[in-house]
């Protein structure tokens, strides 16, 4: 007979743990169990679909809206395994490993190799996403669903619901190791950390030099300006931009210690 914490991790993954979980991990759980009532909708839209083909009454509006669904719940449902582990492992050796190792590499996966990835998903996504908006795009055929600019805004902002969940588990596997505090937060996912501030001075840059360029400037030009050229160290060519991050990335954590240090002595 199953007890009752394998009956719960097959029911409700959600409440696995729901006593170490910080209020990331529950907004994604909450968040999550509002979309998963999307997959009763695309199931009964599968199977609309399904008798109005057998009678000759094709819909490609249901057609559309089965992927709408399916797209949605799958990029929310991405977040959701995150948190609650419940992705796919395949693995013969992670089992095994002590508890203190298992959370290593847990941070290790999380804040060096996920999280810099689905930074990298939201910046490009954030222009695919624009420019649907700006273009009004919608469905290829005519009888289709329109307005397929939202669906691709909804995949841009998932990425945040994503990048939210995975940080919060990684705070919560960091927890096990050390007090979680913010600086080291931005430290011990410094590769995440970096990436993320590496964006802010992109497009800072980017906005500054074409609000401060003649009106007839091209966003081409913008981007050969000086300021996104390389310099060359050493046997190396490295862009100023990755320089300026490197500074700020280091500045941050270190100004984040000292106000935790600061903090901490008046508290």
């Amino acid at each position: 007979m199953k007890t009752t914490d394998e009956i719960i991790a097959i029911s409700d993954p959600g409440e696995v743990g729901r006593e170490n979980h910080n209020r990331g991990d529950r907004f994604i759980v909450v968040i999550s169990n509002v979309f998963a009532w999307l997959f009763p909708f695309l199931m009964i839209a599968i199977c609309s679909q399904v008798v109005l083909r057998y009678i000759g009454m094709n819909q490609a509006w249901l057609d559309d809206f089965q992927w709408w669904l399916y797209g949605a719940a799958v990029l929310i449902g991405i977040g959701y395994a995150v948190t609650t582990n419940s992705h796919v492992r395949v693995d013969i050796l992670y089992d095994r490993f002590p508890i203190e190792k298992k959370t290593r590499i847990e941070i290790f996966a999380l804040a060096w190799l996920f999280l810099p990835f689905i930074i990298l998903c939201w910046d490009v996504t954030l222009s695919y996403a624009i420019s649907s908006v700006t273009a009004w795009e919608g469905s290829d055929s005519p009888n289709g669903l329109h307005n397929l600019w939202i669906l691709k805004v909804f995949m841009n902002l998932s990425f945040i619901f994503i990048g939210i969940a995975t940080w919060a588990a990684y705070v919560r596997n960091l927890s096990i190791m050390t007090r979680p505090v913010l600086w080291k937060q931005l430290l011990f996912a410094f590769p995440s950390t970096m990436f993320l501030i590496n964006l802010v001075v992109y497009y800072v840059l980017w906005w500054g030099v074409y609000l401060t360029s003649p009106a007839d400037t091209t966003t081409r030009e913008v981007g050969r300006h000086a300021i996104f050229d390389e310099v060359e160290i050493g046997a190396y060519d490295i862009k100023y931009t990755i320089i300026i991050t490197l500074v700020l990335t280091i500045a941050v954590i270190a100004a984040v210690r000292v106000f935790d240090r600061s903090a901490r002595s008046q508290g």
